[in-house]
């Protein structure tokens, strides 16, 4: 009986860190519209020559904005941001 609860209590970890790492494109959405839109327009997101190539590219470039615009965020927040703009605008494979 015990072992059965000790399971229970790993996979309720388990399955709440796998829920939490999974990025929230509407969460992301309100970050863009209040950061990113300050700087640029959807034009930087949808010229034929954009610099972003892949998903890792476009976490790795809000990561590079954030840090140029001094924003108090955490990965989660970068991670939120990168979905709302590969759902949008770039449709990567994850």
């Amino acid at each position: 009986m015990r072992a059965l609860v000790i399971t229970g209590i790993l996979l309720a970890a388990v399955t709440s860190s796998v829920q939490a790492e999974t990025p929230d494109a509407d969460t992301g959405k309100e970050l863009v519209n209040e950061n990113c839109y300050s700087c640029h327009g959807n034009d930087v997101y949808t010229r034929g020559n954009r610099m972003v190539q892949s998903r890792v590219g476009l976490s790795k470039q809000v990561r590079r904005c954030k840090l140029s615009l001094g924003l108090q965020w955490f990965d989660e927040d970068v991670e939120n941001a990168a979905e709302y703009l590969n759902l949008k605008f770039y449709h990567f494979n994850k």
